[in-house]
């Protein structure tokens, strides 16, 4: 008989390859132009340089983490098994506010993008029937919302590319290096969030570590596939969309992809259109692959007794976390009517650096203890587990100077959870880890 909270194992590499590449995605689509608002080309493009680096040691890092410990709860339970329940409670947190803050980022745009095609349509409609509809197709199953997602990335992928080699006879090194840095040194620093953007998202395929058929081959392999694709996309989008014309007018709008390509081809061109209608995929791959990562999060931590049980309960005939896909559907919703883009993504790339803090701090010390063992080895330990700590302090340090007030909430927000764990939950906390059916 079936565990009532044991997940469906069904993932392959190139269902992970889909979701890591998903999930991040709709990153190349918006969100990172802001960065030239605050720093210009070359500054975003020396702090893109600098998140690229963070990115790459930290993914080899925290592969080794997802493929030794494939638990649904992810950068939770490692930090559980490294430093008990205060930090599972503290990577839960950072992770929860990671994922469940950036979908209604992607909800703004998706209404943006809609609205650019029909400008009957309101930005909010299309946000909150986003939502709806996403949810009940990850309440349907994982491999089904895996197949769903891969066939959207795939189609997302080659639009990029598309769109890449549109733009590309039209760029012009000049217009990449006008006003290439308008706030020196600082706006570098300023735009950290913002590049982070560009690859935010992609340690969520350790949320579905537990529904992976033989994860200690099959999760390095979806992970570094994964972030090979996503450096090539971020870099060529970037680059070639800078050099198209004036890049100041497209630094504050939430489709910068079609206005590229409308300044390149045009107002009336029938590939401006066309291309905003196929840019959906992208966005809609990351808003269908963060659902399923906060789901699984929420779910996680309901199981080990951080949140009611009620959340950890499974859907009998689609063995999917159908409460903590409402629940976090619901927060999601509540928070497009409070918030703009750039808030959530500021605070949503906070939740992601001090998660991946605590992550690395994991590593190091779970490498120390005689009972650890993992099939996939970090390579150049320790110097990238270090490497990657030291750039994501630099980028708390960095958000929390530009954001006061954001940084505030964000941490009174811990703060308080803490409180309540340590008055009402702290003795009742057990790490749910049933080795049989984790690595079967």
């Amino acid at each position: 008989m079936e565990n009532k909270t044991s997940l469906n194992k069904a993932l392959k590499p190139i269902h992970l390859w889909g979701i890591a590449v998903g999930l991040v995605i709709s990153g190349e689509y918006f969100g990172w132009n802001l960065g030239w608002g605050v720093a210009g080309t070359v500054g975003f493009l020396v702090s893109t340089i600098i998140i690229t680096i963070l990115y790459v040691t930290f993914v080899f890092s925290f592969t080794e983490l997802t493929s030794s410990i494939p638990h649904a709860g992810g950068p939770f339970a490692y930090a559980y098994k490294a430093f008990g329940p205060t930090g599972g409670l503290i990577a839960g947190y950072a992770t929860c506010i990671e994922f469940v803050f950036a979908p209604p980022a992607i909800a703004f745009s998706l209404g943006s993008y809609v609205h650019f095609l029909c400008a009957d349509i309101p930005v909010m409609a299309t946000a909150v029937g986003s939502y709806i509809i996403f949810t009940l197709i990850n309440i349907m199953g994982i491999k089904a919302s895996a197949i769903f997602n891969l066939v959207v990335t795939l189609l997302a992928v080659l639009e990029l590319l598309l769109f890449m080699g549109i733009v590309a006879p039209s760029f012009e090194y000049k217009n990449f290096i006008a006003n290439p840095m308008p706030f020196g040194l600082q706006g570098i620093f300023a735009a950290l969030p913002f590049a982070i953007w560009l690859f935010l998202g992609i340690e969520g395929v350790a949320m579905v570590s537990e529904e992976v058929q033989h994860p200690h081959k099959n999760i390095p392999k979806g992970y570094l596939l994964g972030m090979g694709t996503l450096i090539l996309l971020a870099l060529g989008i970037m680059i070639l969309t800078g050099g198209i014309g004036n890049w100041e007018s497209l630094s504050s709008i939430d489709y910068p992809l079609p206005a590229a390509i409308k300044m390149v081809l045009g107002e009336n061109h029938q590939l401006t259109k066309i291309f905003a209608g196929i840019g959906l995929f992208g966005l809609i791959a990351s808003f269908h692959g963060l659902i399923i990562g906060y789901s699984r999060q929420i779910y996680a931590l309901s199981r080990s007794g951080f949140l009611p049980s009620i959340f950890s309960k499974v859907n009998v005939r689609f063995r999917t976390p159908h409460w903590a896909l409402i629940l976090g559907g619901v927060i999601g919703l509540l928070s497009l009517f409070t918030g703009t883009t750039l808030i959530v993504i500021v605070i949503s790339a906070l939740g992601a650096v001090v998660m991946y803090s605590i992550s690395m701090v994991s590593l190091l010390k779970l490498k120390k203890d005689i009972t650890y063992t993992s099939r996939f080895k970090t390579p150049f330990y320790p110097w990238f587990p270090l490497i990657a700590l030291l750039l994501s302090l630099v980028c708390i340090v960095a958000i929390v100077h530009y954001n006061i007030i954001l940084s505030i909430v964000f941490f009174a927000g811990l703060l308080l959870t803490w409180l309540i764990f340590e008055l009402t939950s702290k003795k009742n906390i057990q790490l749910y880890n049933d080795d049989e059916n984790l690595f079967d």
